[in-house]
């Protein structure tokens, strides 16, 4: 039998346990061409909750009563497809299930890379690595010695973006709402400043402690009163790079009430999909995996066991219960 992970109905505010069931099925059988893949780890990410809902997002939304899709790391475990071996590691979009079958086209090999462990395609050298290299390049054109502010800075994203940015040579500001992780920003990551925004009576008054010259960079993560005090502190020609807005996910924020700052200050704000810049994913690979094996950029992950837990590791997400990436483990 197989495992899967189905939306039961589109959640109302954050997710419960009730807004998911937990359903077996007949193994699948891989036809001619077509690959059968044994589910090691899989992925988490706030994002999805964009699909848990009729709007109209950038991806279409989830469908009901069928196996949600993330990205996974997976074994073949029978191959009727050329290019692929029992064996093979392999990634996916084909997460939220144990096994599954998929055409060779819907699969991508892992690289050999021996020393790196695979869930690692996941996290720094995957989806959310490729997010935070996009953004901080790309999108915010971050050089040398820029002031750069990141705001959920111990997550996944975030805390790829902070270390990418040190290693440009930048000065990093990461915004917290947890004493612990806010350590380990500073202590394990470089970071140069933190800000708690649970411990700060003022948020903006802590930001401008911090970033005395103002900031030239923020890699936005949150939304609400995170970007406010971000826009309180734009130096002119800064570039704002929106990743997400977790605040907003749930429920409607406010806007900010000081969008008057991009005029002022000739700000450059950009939305950004990381799908749109996947052409680039070879040239982020390589810049990652010397940077990991250099001790440079370095991960976290907070795991969860079992394909069964699938859905309170994503609800956990929206109360910032996860240290660097969250990862479901499947099998060994």
């Amino acid at each position: 039998m197989s495992k899967e992970i189905h939306l039961k109905r589109y959640p109302e505010g954050v997710p419960s346990q009730d807004d998911f069931a937990i359903v077996e099925t007949d193994q699948p059988t891989p036809a001619d061409g077509e690959v059968l893949v044994e589910n090691i780890w899989m992925s988490v990410d706030p994002y999805m909750r964009g699909r848990m809902t009729r709007k109209k997002s950038y991806v279409p939304p989830f469908e009901l009563n069928t196996a949600l899709d993330g990205h996974a790391i997976g074994r073949v475990v029978q191959s009727n497809a050329d290019g692929f071996a029992k064996g093979d590691l392999v990634s996916s979009m084909k997460g939220w299930r144990s096994h599954f079958v998929a055409s060779a086209d819907e699969l991508t090999a892992l690289p050999d890379t021996g020393d790196i462990a695979p869930e690692v395609f996941l996290s720094v050298l995957g989806m959310t690595g490729m997010t935070a290299w996009v953004g901080l390049n790309k999108i915010a054109e971050c050089k040398p010695d820029d002031v750069v502010f990141v705001s959920a800075a111990a997550g996944a994203v975030g805390s790829v973006v902070c270390q990418l940015a040190k290693a440009k040579g930048c000065f990093v500001i990461g915004a917290t709402g947890d004493k612990d992780k806010a350590k380990w920003l500073k202590s394990e990551l470089g970071v140069d400043a933190v800000v708690n925004y649970r411990d700060a009576d003022d948020l903006s008054a802590a930001l401008g402690e911090a970033a005395p010259n103002g900031i030239d960079v923020y890699f936005e993560n949150v939304g609400g009163t995170h970007l406010e005090a971000a826009l309180d502190h734009v130096n002119q020609n800064a570039r704002i790079a929106v990743c997400g807005m977790i605040a907003h996910y749930n429920t409607p924020q406010p806007g900010p009430n000081n969008l008057f700052k991009i005029i002022a200050q000739r700000v450059r704000m950009q939305g950004f999909i990381v799908s749109d810049n996947w052409d680039s994913y070879s040239d982020f690979v390589a810049e990652g995996m010397e940077l990991v094996r250099n001790g440079k950029l370095k991960h976290r992950e907070t795991v969860v066991n079992g394909i069964d837990n699938a859905p309170q590791a994503f609800i956990d997400l929206f109360s910032g219960k996860n240290t660097g990436k969250m990862l479901v483990k499947l099998a060994d």
